[in-house]
């Protein structure tokens, strides 16, 4: 039997490709039929001029795709039924007057269904202060590379599946050593517990701490993905306002006394930027250990501190077990790593273990146990220091030309911490229009306003900058300043 098969020689397809191709149109089509039988490899060779080798190739994919199927001593033959018949069932028929089932959805699965998603949209203009992410281009990729090969090449147990329900404790090790060293943190490996990011830690702590009903205090304006990840569990949120010192507490201690958990960014306030005092903290740590309640300490991006050392973490002051501790790698390294870290209290440990085995088992091994040759060799505390120095002349060239373009027609908040800085414009334009503007010169700006709880214009941005170099944040500015006029 003779296939319609017709070969193109100067095709950039290999013949064996083309062969392919073609059985697989003829089958579908229905040109070859089920049960039909295929001449064999030597018969359609010769015919086609081309090598049996070549026919055999295609022969073999068909075969290992369910095209085709050889019966022993008989031949090859279209299969009864082929894959793409799958990719095609008939729907199932209904009763005319039978409605669909509604899907029904856990109480977790409604509140979630209920709770705003909308995600702010990042600027996409020529130059963007959008904030969030550091200057990926400075990171050591061929240390990182040289680190990774390393485990590559001389280990295969990362491939198994991890035995410790906290994560690999030589990481764990490093950790608790990096946090003493740099952040005074109290805390054995042991009571380290390596998460996919912030996101699941805050996750975990409200799945075990919290009922639906039950009351959690937080910064106002604060982090807007962890109010999320609140309201989703059906907690109720109590708002405190953040002035230059950080958290009022005083607003927590006189007004709230059933509060579960308050949830805080104490080094760097997001997105204000206040460092909360050392009274402050004192005063909380009190109220605290005085009512039962934990605290959630937030330290996203304390590292990079401009003009002294960085504050200590809230956790070292706290001889009572009354914070938990939530770290991060997105910051000082890369987005992607998805490392973060819980240092719990030693009671919560186990609980919390198995909460996360639970929840995905582990993190990837390889990264692990790259990240924990990179802390231990010196290159973290290496790359965080070169790029404080970076991000420190980031910083002072946007505080400079926001000074000089805007003097005091704005409000400049939280300039010596972090890889971003608020700024509050004094002028009657909406948030909206002053985006819009800003936009039509090619600048992006995120206001600050989807951080509060009540919403409303506010006249706010946030400014990142990690991402730009000092000429493209002047430019910015001068566009900005020259768009809005004010």
């Amino acid at each position: 039997m003779d296939l319609p098969i017709v070969l193109n020689p100067q095709s950039t397809l290999p013949l064996h490709h083309q062969v392919y191709d073609a059985l697989r149109c003829a089958i579908l089509s229905g040109r070859l039929l089920p049960r039909q039988r295929l001449p064999s490899t030597r018969s359609l060779a010769n015919s086609l001029n081309i090598s049996r080798t070549t026919v055999t190739q295609s022969y073999d994919r068909l075969l290992s795709e369910g095209y085709l199927e050889t019966i022993v001593g008989s031949g090859t033959y279209v299969c009864a039924q082929i894959p793409d018949d799958l990719l095609h069932a008939p729907a199932l028929e209904s009763p005319a007057a039978s409605s669909p089932t509604p899907i029904q959805l856990s109480q977790y699965g409604q509140r979630l269904s209920q709770t705003p998603f909308a995600l702010q949209a990042e600027p996409k203009a020529p130059i963007s202060f959008r904030y969030g992410r550091p200057a990926l281009q400075h990171f050591p990729m061929q240390v990182w590379r040289r680190l990774l090969a390393r485990h590559c090449e001389h280990t295969a147990d990362w491939l198994d599946y991890a035995i410790d329900f906290q994560g690999y404790l030589p990481l764990r090790q490093a950790i608790a050593h990096y946090l003493g060293r740099a952040r005074a943190v109290q805390c054995h490996p042991d009571q380290i517990i390596l998460t996919n990011g912030t996101q699941q830690a805050l996750d975990l702590i409200v799945r075990l701490l919290m009922a639906p009903g039950m009351e959690l205090a937080l910064e106002d304006p604060g982090y807007l993905s962890a109010r999320r990840i609140f309201l989703s569990h059906g907690v109720n949120l109590f708002p405190i306002p953040v002035d230059m010192s950080g958290l009022m507490v005083e607003k927590l201690v006189h007004h709230f006394a059933q509060i579960r958990l308050v949830y805080v960014t104490p080094s760097h306030q997001f997105p204000t930027g206040a460092t909360l005092s050392l009274p402050r903290r004192l005063e909380l740590l009190a109220w605290a250990q005085q009512t039962g309640a934990l605290i959630l300490e937030d330290d996203y991006d304390s590292e990079y501190r401009y003009g002294d050392r960085p504050m200590p973490a809230l956790q070292g002051l706290d001889s009572h077990q009354s914070v938990i501790y939530i770290g991060t790698f997105s910051k000082v390294l890369f987005p992607a790593l998805r490392i973060g870290y819980l240092v719990l209290p030693k009671p919560l440990v186990a609980l919390f273990a198995q909460a996360k085995w639970l929840s995905d088992r582990q993190l990837p091994s390889l990264e692990q146990r790259v990240l924990t040759d990179f802390i231990t060799t010196g290159h973290l505390e290496s790359h965080i220091r070169k790029m404080r120095s970076h991000y420190d002349r980031l910083r002072q060239a946007l505080v400079h030309c926001l000074k000089q373009q805007f003097g005091d027609r704005m409000t400049l908040f939280g300039e010596k911490a972090g890889l971003h800085l608020m700024v509050k414009l004094h002028t009657s334009l909406s948030d909206a229009e002053i985006v819009e503007r800003a936009a039509s010169a090619g600048v992006g700006l995120m206001p600050a306003h989807p951080q509060y709880l009540t919403p409303g214009d506010r006249g706010e941005f946030i400014f990142g900058y990690a991402e730009l170099s000092a000429e493209q944040i002047q430019i910015g500015i001068d566009r900005l300043a020259k768009s809005l006029s004010i």
